[in-house]
């Protein structure tokens, strides 16, 4: 049994079903503080769509300074059809606050439970035993490039530093090692000189900080369709923003 703890936690509800799964879980909390003996203490700001309707940010300040301070940040969700087209979009709200904190890895794990696998669309021989782990680099790439919009066209400038690919490079393969010992990263190298420079960086950690750990590189439209196809071959996946946004 663990000692009793006092948690400050700041709980943003956000938009849409944000309200409605954070209130829910929030019990779960309240039980588990009850059973182990914790103080679990909530306070809710606003983000999102929320911010903007209370203070004209997506993000206000006090919000910012809340998650800065706290113990743990507890979000549930942003964004919706009441803000489209306004100045400011919920979305803000979410990019700004991975900025703040330094939320450079987010973590999506998949695992498929035997008792659920004849639910899945895909055969239960293809997705039974699946065990794989998405690391997504958070704060850079296009979400977070200069944005241009004229009565022409538009633009998103897709930037990477080697220090923000190191970090989260660095990250994948250090939970490789504790799983089964494989990072599949994921990139547009034929393409795209933010992809060639990733492989360089990957492939330079991977050789001088990590030999122990299996290495390959796959193209991201190839990937979408390995991960239907044999998605059990996967260990750990280390991929770019947007990339990882949508092969998880």
């Amino acid at each position: 049994m663990t000692s009793p703890q006092t948690f400050n936690i700041a709980l943003l509800p956000g938009d849409g079903v944000g309200p409605e799964v954070t209130t829910a879980a929030r019990e779960v909390l309240e039980v588990i503080a009850d059973f182990f003996g914790h103080d679990f203490r909530f306070r809710e700001y606003a983000i999102g769509g929320a911010g903007i309707d209370a203070t004209g940010e997506p993000l206000p300040d006090e919000t910012r300074d809340a998650c800065m301070s706290a113990d743990a940040v507890f979000l549930g969700a942003v964004g919706g059809p009441k803000w489209d087209g306004g100045k400011r979009r919920p979305e803000e709200g979410l990019l700004a606050i991975r900025k703040a904190m330094g939320l450079f890895a987010n973590l999506r794990p998949l695992q498929v439970s035997p008792v659920l696998a004849h639910r899945s669309p895909l055969k239960r021989e293809i997705v039974e035993g699946v065990d794989l782990i998405v690391f997504r680099e958070l704060t850079g790439g296009v979400y977070f490039g200069k944005k241009t919009r004229d009565e022409k066209g538009a633009s998103d400038l897709c930037e990477y530093t080697v220090v923000e690919i190191e970090r989260v490079t660095r990250a994948a393969f250090q939970t490789a090692r504790q799983r089964r010992g494989k990072v599949t990263s994921v990139d547009k190298a034929n393409v795209m000189e933010t992809s060639r420079l990733w492989r360089e960086v990957v492939t330079r950690i991977g050789a001088e900080e990590y030999p122990d750990i299996e290495l390959e590189h796959a193209l991201v439209d190839s990937m979408a369709m390995h991960l239907i196809r044999k998605p059990r071959e996967y260990d750990v996946i280390l991929t770019e923003n947007m990339f990882g946004d949508i092969l998880s």
